[in-house]
């Protein structure tokens, strides 16, 4: 179900990011059926749902990390994808991860430092810690995580759950941050179980229940 947020104003221009009928199975197991969600530039979409709704997939999907078994997704510009769970290297430290990531994103050293940087103070991060990641807090890993995501101007953010282990005050600015990327034409898509923030975006995705097999032996049932 996409339902919008009361009180924030419709865009006319195109969607940046659609996804459309897209369904997912592991086996027997239905994950993801008929889901669907659309953005445009200045957007902010959340995704909700039980766990087990198939909401990290759909993200995953929409990353072009998972192939949908059915359905299509259209992505108009570059993609910043932040998982749930850090995708840091413990034996690297902070400014080492940047430099490495941005040069997947073709940012010089210095600009991915001075980019990442930036990225960091703004969610309380220590900017200059040497520590190496397997040392960091699970929230300093998680803050690592989405300035990784972010580097290069990435204009899709895909974040999952990026606030995980965060503070009050750094989770308060992260809702800020999201405010800042739409007021820069970016789209946001955040799965969240935080419903309180949900006036913050302009449209809910919600998923419904995963569809199980049931257990044991199935019995054909009679027409």
């Amino acid at each position: 179900m996409d339902r919008s947020v009361a009180g924030q104003p419709r865009q006319a221009t195109s969607p940046a990011l659609t996804a459309a009928g897209v369904s997912k199975r592991f086996g027997r197991r239905v994950v993801l059926e008929g889901a669907c969600l659309q953005a445009r530039k200045g957007q902010a979409v959340a995704i909700v749902g039980e766990n087990g709704a198939g909401k990290t997939t759909l993200l995953r999907i929409c990353a072009g990390l998972l192939v949908p078994d059915t359905g299509a997704v259209e992505v108009r510009g570059r993609i910043g994808y932040c998982p749930q769970d850090p995708g840091v290297l413990d034996l690297l430290t902070v400014d080492e991860h940047l430099e490495l990531f941005g040069r997947a994103r073709d940012l010089p050293p210095e600009a991915a430092l001075q980019a990442g940087h930036q990225i960091l103070a703004g969610l309380r991060f220590p900017v200059g810690d040497k520590t190496v990641a397997g040392h960091l807090s699970g929230g300093n890993r998680q803050k690592l995580n989405l300035a990784l995501a972010l580097l290069g101007e990435a204009n899709v953010l895909l974040l999952d759950e990026p606030y995980q282990g965060f503070d009050y005050g750094t989770y308060v600015n992260f809702w800020d941050l999201v405010d800042t990327w739409r007021q820069a034409g970016r789209v946001v898509v955040v799965v969240t179980h935080m419903l309180a923030e949900l006036t913050r975006v302009d449209h809910v995705v919600e998923l419904p229940p995963a569809h199980r097999p049931p257990a044991g032996r199935s019995e054909r049932r009679p027409r």
